[in-house]
């Protein structure tokens, strides 16, 4: 597949959202969660992230709240576990360096498999982690594609909005 998705990202943002990889509807959109039964936008949204719903065709507007898009790995699937442990190994390095260059505050992982890979951690927990990626301090969230039904569109909201509190809380 020669279709990709490209990040977006700034420098010194407050969140940089990272997905495990591109699903194959995004990257042929070129808009990240565009997948009709991801619930990524609604989530953000529902959680208090941003003042309404953005649209995947207007992914790029998601700067203007502080926030980023990534993923761990670069290629698209039709599902994550097509990933092998190899790609995770050697998206690694890159990943790192692109969160040197960029130094968000935050790193959100939407799913516990990429954090897995990249920290070589087996048992890892929900919510803000003890290891930083540089300075950026870590969260694993819930992934909200449809493909995860283990969550509610409550449930993810609820983890959603326990990292924006206490990002609140790290800034008073």
């Amino acid at each position: 597949m020669d279709h990709s998705l490209v990040d977006i990202i700034a420098e010194d943002l407050e969140v940089l959202f990272c997905g495990i990889n591109p699903g194959l509807k995004s990257a042929i959109d070129g808009h990240h969660f565009s997948g009709r039964s991801n619930r990524f936008w609604r989530v953000l949204h529902l959680a208090g992230f941003t003042p309404h719903e953005i649209v995947a065709k207007k992914d790029r507007t998601i700067l203007n709240y502080g926030y980023g898009l990534t993923t761990v790995v670069e290629r698209p699937t039709s599902r994550a576990d097509q990933l092998s442990k190899q790609e995770f190994s050697d998206s690694a390095g890159i990943f790192t360096q692109k969160i040197e260059k960029y130094k968000p505050q935050y790193i959100a992982f939407l799913g516990k498999s990429a954090y897995q890979a990249l920290s070589g951690l087996r048992d890892i927990s929900w919510g803000v982690q003890q290891k930083n990626i540089g300075e950026s301090i870590v969260w694993v969230l819930p992934n909200p594609s449809g493909l995860n039904r283990g969550f509610s569109l409550t449930e993810l909201t609820i983890s959603y909005r326990q990292m924006l509190e206490a990002i609140k809380q790290d800034h008073n």
